[in-house]
């Protein structure tokens, strides 16, 4: 087993939260935080917050929105409540590759958001707010403003460089207005 420091995370990505226990054998309900919840289910290992090792994974399901996942170790309810609020990670080098055009919620934190017409920056994506509805939304920070919250559509993500660190946006028309 390869050791992680829990205050290193910079190679890692957040698949998942633990939001509770479910039954009394120690099975864990993870709340996930990716676009492919499957991916969870062909996990031989995954990394908590607070460990520096990581555990096995023994058996892993889809249970409604959730996760059902049984870790090695981990065989009482009290043991699996214990955990409630952990963050669960994944190497990123683990993850396959995307098709062009298409990102890792990771790769797209930080960037600068520019209004494509104008070239005005809008301010830094912090995070991406999961909706449950037909699109996600990228909430981005502003200096002297509240939060803007854009919508992930290809309507309105023009551009995505990278190597540049830019998101390019067209806003839907009163977008900031609302805000």
């Amino acid at each position: 087993m390869s050791k992680v420091p829990a205050a290193s995370r910079k190679d890692y990505v957040k698949v998942g939260e633990v939001v509770g226990a479910h039954g009394i054998d120690g099975t864990i309900k993870i709340y996930p935080t990716t676009d492919f919840i499957d991916r969870l289910l062909h996990r031989h290992e995954i990394w908590l917050e607070e460990q520096t090792v990581p555990h096995k994974v023994k058996e892993a399901r889809i249970h409604q929105n959730t996760v059902l996942m049984r870790l090695e170790g981990v065989v009482t309810r009290e043991q699996a409540l214990l955990l409630r609020g952990q963050r669960l990670w994944i190497p990123i080098q683990s993850l396959p590759p995307l098709p062009d055009g298409e990102y890792y919620w990771h790769q797209l934190v930080g960037m600068t958001v520019v209004e494509r017409q104008t070239g005005r920056e809008l301010g830094t994506l912090q995070q991406v707010v999961r909706t449950g509805s037909h699109h996600d939304l990228f909430q981005v920070e502003r200096k002297e403003a509240k939060p803007l919250l854009i919508p992930a559509l290809r309507s309105v993500v023009q551009q995505v460089d990278l190597v540049k660190g830019v998101m390019e946006v067209d806003l839907p028309l009163g977008l900031e207005d609302a805000t």
